[in-house]
């Protein structure tokens, strides 16, 4: 039989003893199949992470120029202050 009282003492559980006897019996139970689970080969079987076969799609990385220079300028243009190329900001210290 589990030791359940320790297993729930690990996990910080306080359990009734009622609990303990109906989780004692689940617990043995899940652990019974595990041990038939053992039994089957799998020798020849390559491990998965997925079964679907799908894979990530991925693109270059380029960057276009033309877009961030829009966006820096349009960032700057917004900004309540500006030195230069470079937004403002109070000082943090």
């Amino acid at each position: 039989m589990i030791d359940i009282k320790n297993i729930s003492k690990l996990a910080r559980l306080e359990l009734t003893p009622a609990e303990e006897k109906k989780f004692s019996k689940e617990l043995s139970s899940i652990l019974d199949y595990f041990e038939q689970l053992k039994e089957i080969k799998t020798d020849n079987v390559e491990p998965t992470a997925q079964v679907t076969g799908l894979e990530n799609i991925t693109r270059e990385d380029k960057i276009d120029k033309e877009r961030t220079k829009n966006a820096h300028d349009g960032i700057l243009e917004n900004a309540p202050k500006r030195d230069d190329d470079h937004i403002e900001v109070k000082a943090v210290f």
